[in-house]
């Protein structure tokens, strides 16, 4: 694999196509908060619409972003449902890319992957359920290869901050020798209920989730004459960063070490570790008992089902807790007897900065100069240096903190 992988033969004539952005699921929680970033944030000329399956929410959403702005024009409306494939392939014909906030991906996600898929239509969702990610690279990368989609997952607090902040801090090392960098995360946020019960449900597929992976990589391969690698990591105390750091098995790492293969700049020799980042041991053991209590918990059907009612699916936190909310990913890299510490940090990480992240990710396909690829890809590797532009304007902060 190298940086000339995913190619298309020629990139998809889209110039016809009436809206430059349709946002799928824009009823939602998240999606609300993503239409009102792009009534700010679309450019003049820009044409965008809302989507989904109840015209009566649809409309009222308008009424509502057309009153709190009053001076942009609204969006258009397109309907569509995930349980109806020809409404979805409709959808996607009128759009150059399709954001989808509908999740859990893994129920409700492949129909419209196929979709974008067929169609040449660049897709962005929210996805962070590694199992739904391998899946739809096995099942539609080949097709939007060949259509010249880009299908990139994974564009909000799961992964941009950590995909992004490795590119970033790969820019601050020598190039051309072997790099290992540790990524270490702190949040202090609420997560939605959409969020929770999609971890539930990795905690329940992780047979599955394993048989997938195993597919993907022998699919896919390795990067050719360069070396690729993921670190396990243990539970340490940090002395660079004087922090207790503990494994994070999230799908993160996965997205690095994807970017890494894809790019040449990553070097002949990459590594990556990534952790929670804690102040205390004790807060370390006690979230890690409560991470595997509740995996252990929900293999069993009747404690699941207790635990996912105790959380609705829709809910999200208020204005007032996004607004106390922050998080910070520090990376820690060392190549060529130099150690470089970088930092990516913003404000409230599931709602309020993933709103931007996704918003910024599909603003930067469907306006910005970019590289000629396509298929499944990571936001790196599709975006890179545009998306890092619009992410730093979009109030995310890019820093070296030694080097």
């Amino acid at each position: 694999m190298s940086e000339s992988i995913n190619q298309p033969a020629a990139a998809p004539d889209k110039s016809d196509r009436p809206f430059d952005i349709v946002l799928y699921g824009a009823t939602g929680f998240t999606g609300g908060l993503v239409a009102e970033y792009l009534m700010r944030n679309m450019p003049v000329g820009g044409s965008w619409a809302v989507a989904g399956r109840s015209r009566t929410k649809l409309d009222a959403l308008v009424a509502r972003l057309a009153t709190d702005f009053p001076d942009v024009p609204a969006p258009g409306v397109v309907m569509a449902d995930t349980s109806d494939p020809t409404s979805l392939t409709e959808m996607v014909r009128v759009a150059r890319v399709v954001i989808t906030t509908v999740g859990p991906y893994l129920e409700y996600g492949e129909p419209l992957v196929a979709a974008c898929a067929a169609e040449g239509t660049d897709y962005v969702d929210l996805a962070g359920e590694p199992e739904f990610v391998d899946r739809m690279y096995l099942e539609h990368h080949d097709a939007a290869v060949a259509s010249g989609a880009r299908i990139v997952h994974a564009c909000g607090f799961d992964s941009i901050p950590h995909d992004l902040g490795v590119y970033y801090t790969m820019k601050q090392v020598p190039e051309g020798v072997p790099v290992t960098v540790y990524g270490a995360v702190h949040a202090d946020a609420q997560f939605s209920g959409g969020t929770f019960h999609s971890a539930i449900g990795q905690f329940t597929r992780l047979r599955e989730a394993g048989r997938a992976a195993k597919k993907r990589r022998d699919k896919q391969g390795k990067a050719e004459g360069r070396r690729i690698r993921s670190v396990a990591g243990k539970p340490h105390h940090d002395s660079t960063l004087d922090r207790w750091l503990v494994p994070l098995p999230t799908i993160d790492p996965q997205v690095v070490l994807r970017s890494a293969a894809a790019l040449d700049s990553y070097g002949p020799d990459f590594s990556y570790a990534h952790y929670a980042s804690l102040k205390s041991p004790l807060t370390a053991v006690a979230g890690m008992a409560g991470v595997g209590a509740i995996a252990a918990g929900v293999q069993i059907g009747p404690i699941r089902s207790q635990i996912l009612k105790r959380i609705n699916r829709g809910s999200g936190p208020s204005e007032e807790r996004r607004a106390r909310s922050s998080f910070d990913v520090t990376f820690v890299a060392l190549a060529g007897g130099r150690r470089v510490v970088t930092r990516v940090s913003g404000g409230d990480p599931g709602y309020t900065e993933t709103s931007m992240m996704i918003s910024e990710s599909a603003l930067c396909l469907a306006f910005d100069d970019l590289p000629a690829r396509s298929g499944q890809l990571t936001t790196a590797e599709a975006m890179g240096d545009a998306l890092l532009d619009r992410l730093e304007r979009g109030g995310l902060t890019f820093e070296v903190l030694s080097s």
